[in-house]
């Protein structure tokens, strides 16, 4: 089988790491079949989409709605070198699916409407999925309305044309997209269980996503339901594209 990658941004290892082995879990892929690339430390290598079965993108601490005088050497590369691959993959229509800064990077690719009006807590959401989402094949299987894990300073406000809304949540309108027939984004974490998301909650406490006060009721929001069908789509897209 050829590999699949995995695009990661987070700087901080304990949370990095636990988000690769939240991947390989909910993949069951090993890490020999999801080669995993940490943007924050290294350029992007060159990738042979020839040679791969498909790509994920993971979360991360950048916000594509940023002013550029705001955004780090290291944040204006990142979104250099997705603009350039995001070229080729939308082009050739080739498997991708990034999660939470997917919407950053594809959304911000296709001409979205980012901004800040739509920001979610960390907490649990309920998404439904749309017509076009119900029948879509990495959703297959999903139940009409699914909770999901949450946390990010900016979503799609908008989509453009080119996409197709696949689902929404009460406070965000745009969960989850597709580009074409196989590249998608979505702003929820399917790989998240509830020890990743508290790890994440802990190691990002002073990031600006809850107030110092606030860690309690944040822990608690992430448990209040259960969150056990974004990560099929993971195991659903390594079925669908491993060749």
């Amino acid at each position: 089988m050829k590999p699949f990658v995995l695009l990661a941004t987070r700087a901080e290892d304990l949370p990095a790491d636990e988000e690769y082995a939240l991947f390989l879990r909910r993949t069951g892929l090993d890490e020999r079949d999801l080669v995993r690339v940490r943007l924050e430390a290294e350029p992007m290598p060159a990738l042979d989409l020839d040679e791969l079965s498909g790509i994920f993108v993971g979360g991360g601490p950048f916000n594509a709605s940023d002013p550029p005088g705001r955004k780090s050497p290291v944040q204006h590369r990142v979104e250099a070198e997705f603009a350039t691959l995001l070229d080729e993959v939308v082009a050739r229509d080739f498997p991708f699916l990034g999660a939470c800064y997917g919407v950053g990077t594809l959304g911000a690719h296709q001409g979205a409407t980012i901004d800040r009006a739509y920001a979610e807590p960390i907490s649990v959401v309920p998404v439904t999925l749309t017509d076009a989402g119900a029948s879509d094949p990495l959703l297959s299987g999903m139940p009409q309305t699914f909770n999901a894990f949450v946390g990010h300073k900016e979503a799609i406000r908008a989509l453009p044309a080119s996409a197709t809304l696949l689902g929404s949540s009460p406070t965000c309108p745009v969960q989850v997209f597709r580009v074409g027939a196989n590249v998608y984004a979505t702003q929820f974490h399917p790989e998240l269980d509830v020890d990743g998301i508290v790890l994440r909650i802990h190691a990002y406490a002073d990031h600006g996503y809850f107030a110092a006060d606030e860690l309690e009721l944040t822990l608690a929001a992430v448990r209040r339901a259960e969150v056990s069908h974004p990560s099929r789509m993971l195991r659903t897209f390594v079925e669908r594209y491993a060749r």
